[in-house]
């Protein structure tokens, strides 16, 4: 097991333990209540010797096998492709949702009238850096969703409406954003984190249990 340098970046030693938890835990070598445990220390606390301490009874190291799952579950949401540059959706009178495994064009048009649209980018491939979102939204809702590691920039106007953003994600530049701009009258924007990190965290860890046993 590698052990983690003092002058190594605290990000890139929380990462490597965190692997290594991982590891063992899909393999038997951790208990679920170790594992939660040592996972909820490594994501919270800022103090890397005590970070790397929680890895270094472990007999397992993490190979290209478990990098190679890993990137499949749990990588950017950036892929090279094609997209269209530009999709309009009109909702009057009706509802409509996006989600699932779909392409992200450069820019959406949303017009929503007395309607409901739901638009989810937890499992959305972004074939650009920058997405942008027009709303026109009268009497509407529009709920938007999206991974923890995809920035949100918001610019809208509202009249008699409500804004709600639960999002609480610091920006990484190297992740895809997106812009939400437009107007909301009478209407509701909702955009909010569907899964946090430690919850894909969790599910990727059992995944891998079910995987080796």
């Amino acid at each position: 097991m590698t052990v983690a340098a003092k002058d190594r970046p605290l990000d890139a030693v929380r990462e490597e333990v965190i692997d290594q938890l991982i590891m063992n835990y899909s393999h038997g070598e951790l208990s679920l209540e170790a594992f939660e445990s040592r996972l909820d220390i490594a994501m919270e606390s800022n103090d890397q010797e005590i970070i790397s301490e929680l890895a270094r009874d472990l007999p397992l190291s993490i190979d290209e096998s478990y990098q190679q799952k890993k990137n499949n579950a749990l990588g950017t949401h950036q892929h090279h492709g094609d997209a269209k540059e530009l999709d309009k959706l009109i909702n009057v009178l009706s509802s409509s949702k996006r989600d699932g495994q779909w392409n992200v064009p450069q820019h959406i048009v949303l017009t929503n009238v007395l309607g409901s649209d739901v638009l989810d980018f937890t499992q959305a491939r972004f074939t650009s850096s920058h997405v942008k979102i027009t709303i026109l939204s009268v009497l509407g809702s529009v709920n938007i969703n999206v991974p923890e590691d995809v920035n949100i920039h918001t610019n809208v106007n509202c009249i008699a409406s409500s804004i709600a953003k639960n999002t609480h994600v610091e920006f990484d530049a190297s992740a895809p954003t997106i812009s939400i701009e437009g107007k909301f009258i009478l209407s509701s924007l909702n955009i909010k984190v569907k899964r946090t990190v430690r919850d894909r965290l969790l599910r990727f860890a059992d995944s891998m249990k079910a995987f080796f046993n």
